[in-house]
């Protein structure tokens, strides 16, 4: 399996999966944190969440890689052994991935912000960020993405206006300002080291961010736990001690799966050949899609808020964006077809 145009999956397969994996991560993040989904006791934070969740997202990861056989596309030699190892740039990237994995678990936490709300002020910014991206990188940016990508930011204004504004809280603004910033270091670093037309470049890449992000996030709530003081440091506690006593531990460990999902599948999209201002939306559509399944799941499952119209009218723009990218794609590959002698 690769990443490279016509040798290896459609791009809309990792999309695809990607939106399979994104629905029930959203859905049970939601009402498990909602207190929707429980045995009527206080509903646990999206801090006490990360634990058991994080830790899932480790075994899926490592089951995944030993499975697939990938890992042996991250070996480097030390002494007499072959290891899989990352290098100083795919670790930086693991490390922001690792921060981008957990301010998404925190944002579908938050009070009085909607699923498809909070996704689509945090997938409007990573849109608005593609072209800048783009051009940094030297990457030219196709007539259609460009549409696209205005598509994509008319869905964030149309949520944003039916919401009266950007109606959150300061804890989830800084979520979001952290998500953001992670993703403009990490897609800068996959736009000048990998993105290659060579599959294997884009295959050791994603094996090596994926050596980092998901353990060193573990890794840094156990310490934080450990050591730390304070609200947050007592919730990572929780998660790791008593929250082991509720019934919700269970929807954690597949929250946390289907977390990891995400990370497969969406790290794919990121890292083909195409510019970012291409498959950033392809990545941003598929994830608001899930969003919209995700909240009326919630509503019509579990009893939570009805989605605002303008939130839905948001996802149908987006569903325009799709459409653009996928039938300009297709007519860019057949002009470029005609002109092969």
């Amino acid at each position: 399996m690769t990443t490279r145009g016509d040798s290896g999956p459609s791009i809309w397969w990792w999309a695809f999966g990607y939106f399979a994996a994104y629905a029930p991560y959203a859905a049970l993040t939601k009402a498990i944190t909602s207190g929707l989904l429980g045995d009527g006791r206080a509903p646990p934070t999206g801090v006490e969440l990360l634990p058991i969740s994080v830790a899932a997202t480790v075994t899926t990861a490592i089951l995944f890689l030993w499975l697939t056989g990938w890992w042996r596309h991250a070996r480097k030699p030390v002494g007499r052994w072959q290891v899989p190892l990352p290098s100083k740039l795919t670790a930086l990237s693991g490390l922001c991935s690792a921060g981008i994995i957990a301010t998404t678990t925190l944002a579908y936490t938050f009070e009085g912000v909607s699923i498809v709300y909070v996704m689509l002020l945090m997938r409007g910014g990573l849109l608005m960020m593609a072209p800048g991206i783009d051009a940094l990188t030297g990457r030219k940016i196709a007539w259609y993405s460009l549409v696209a990508l205005a598509l994509s930011a008319a869905a964030l204004a149309t949520a944003v206006s039916g919401a009266g504004g950007f109606a959150i809280s300061r804890a989830c603004a800084i979520d979001i300002a952290l998500y953001l910033f992670c993703y403009f270091v990490r897609l800068q670093l996959m736009s000048r080291k990998a993105k290659s037309t060579e599959p294997g470049a884009n295959l050791r890449y994603f094996v090596e961010e994926q050596l980092v992000s998901s353990p060193v996030l573990l890794l840094g709530l156990v310490v934080w736990a450990s050591v730390g003081s304070g609200a947050f440091a007592h919730e990572l506690h929780t998660g790791f001690t008593t929250f082991l006593d509720r019934p919700e531990w269970a929807w954690a460990i597949l929250i946390g799966v289907m977390s990891q999902g995400t990370g497969i599948f969406g790290g794919l999209i990121l890292l083909d050949k195409r510019e970012n201002t291409f498959c950033v939306p392809v990545n941003r559509a598929s994830s608001v899609l899930a969003g919209v399944i995700a909240t009326t799941a919630v509503w019509q499952i579990f009893g939570g808020k009805h989605p605002r119209g303008t939130e839905l009218l948001g996802a149908a723009i987006m569903i325009g964006a799709i459409l653009v990218l996928s039938l300009g794609g297709l007519h860019a590959k057949g002009r470029a077809r005609s002109r092969t002698p």
